[in-house]
């Protein structure tokens, strides 16, 4: 009987996790179809660029306003089932950007998208962590190496619609129809029935010998350890989410500096031509993406906390070297690591948020998911404006500074790696 308990749950897990990554892979690719077109918008629209920059804004508008329903939805539809909708709709609504014919219906339609694509961000993950503990280790960072994989392919998508000839309308209605597709045909796969049932536990919590470990002597995980704190554990609930909110706003903010600023800081500064500069933003999302294929080995080894506290080091040495001693090498090794850095603190928060006891399943995830995209939305003007008064490399100082950060912080973040 113990044989067939452990043995059954996995091949509906393993088609759980490839649907997830589907998942993961359409939402990385939707929007980054729609990116490289943004200068052919921009020149139809005839539109400045103080405009521009604040039509471009309503998209994590949109994400933050609607961020919040994202765990109600969740309870009332499940995970899956809004993932998928929010794919929908995020698909409508970059196809209705794209053909926007004013630049108020342009940013309607972004602000629109952003919505729904901050619905489709918290059920896609919420569900890969539905996954993970069927799992019973670390598998969540492979999700996110999967969407910087879909962002690269919908680049591509785009450039090569472009090289083609294709309008603007043609390729956004093409993109969105096979992704849409591949999201609902991934659906099927997906976990049946609530997000708080009780296969989440995983196979591992059928065990008979599960009580046993306990009474041996195994330590207690955070959500045992605040759960028997009662009152007092409460009121640490709040401080822990407060503080995951800031490592994964630390985590955009670095990834929105390299975003923004990287190709622009390389030109101007360090005086790169356009083509080299364009690989200050690449070093970072490669070493990204590297750092997420092997996120889950090292959070399976060393823990959240470590992975976490050693990537905020990264971030601060390898980018405050690279600002403190500017080189052009030296600079896209500096965006490198930090995108390195980074490259887990996300998912990590994600994982801790959903964790925690006293609230509403996806009720942390959905705080944590809403308030990091604060980092998308406040910080191309927080380091545009201390780049107008003292200078980018100065403004820069975002990225160390968000290192920094993440290390005071990192004690929230699981201690050990788990042994389920």
């Amino acid at each position: 009987m113990t044989v067939d308990t452990e043995t059954r749950p996995l091949p509906a897990a393993r088609h759980a996790r490839a649907a997830v990554a589907v998942l993961f892979f359409t939402n990385g690719a939707l929007f980054a179809n729609l990116l490289p077109r943004y200068p052919q918008i921009k020149e139809d629209l005839a539109i400045s660029n103080g405009a521009y920059g604040l039509a471009v804004a309503a998209f994590p508008a949109g994400a933050i306003t609607a961020g919040l329903a994202a765990g109600l939805l969740i309870r009332r539809m499940g995970s899956a089932r809004v993932a998928v909708l929010g794919t929908l709709l995020t698909g409508a609504g970059i196809l209705a950007a794209g053909l926007a014919p004013s630049v108020a219906l342009f940013a309607t339609a972004l602000f629109l998208a952003g919505a729904m694509d901050a619905l489709t961000d918290v059920a896609q993950n919420a569900h890969g962590l539905r996954v993970q503990r069927l799992y019973g280790r670390s598998i969540l960072n492979s999700f996110h190496a999967v969407w910087s994989i879909g962002a690269v392919i919908g680049g591509l998508m785009a450039a090569g619609a472009m090289s083609l000839g294709l309008s603007l309308g043609v390729h956004l209605a093409v993109s969105a129809a096979v992704l849409v597709a591949a999201a609902v045909a991934a659906l099927r796969f997906c976990l049946p029935g609530p997000d708080n049932g009780p296969e989440e536990a995983g196979p591992e919590e059928s065990r008979p010998e599960e009580t046993g470990r306990k009474e041996t002597g195994q330590k207690e995980t955070g959500r045992e350890r605040l759960t028997a704190e009662g009152a007092r554990g409460t009121s640490r609930v709040g401080v822990v989410l407060a503080a995951l909110v800031l490592i994964a706003t630390a985590g955009t903010l670095v990834e929105d500096a390299g975003n923004s600023w990287a190709a622009l800081y390389l030109s101007d500064a360090l005086h790169a031509s356009a083509a080299l500069a364009a690989s200050g933003f690449i070093a970072l999302v490669g070493a990204q993406f590297i750092g997420r294929l092997i996120g889950d080995r090292l959070v399976d080894r060393f823990g959240q906390r470590a992975v976490a506290r050693a990537g905020g080091l990264i971030t601060a040495a390898g980018m405050g070297l690279a600002l403190a001693v500017p080189t052009l090498p030296g600079t896209i090794l500096g965006f490198a690591l930090a995108g390195f850095g980074v490259a887990t603190l996300v998912p990590a928060a994600m994982h801790e948020a959903d964790a925690l006891p006293g609230l509403k399943p996806g009720s942390g995830l959905t705080i944590v998911s809403w308030l990091m995209r604060l980092g998308f939305l406040l910080s191309p003007p927080i380091v545009g404006r201390v780049a107008d008064a003292a200078g980018l490399r100065t403004g820069l100082l975002v990225i160390p500074a968000a290192g920094v950060l993440v290390v005071l912080l990192a004690g929230v973040l699981q201690a050990r790696p788990r042994r389920d």
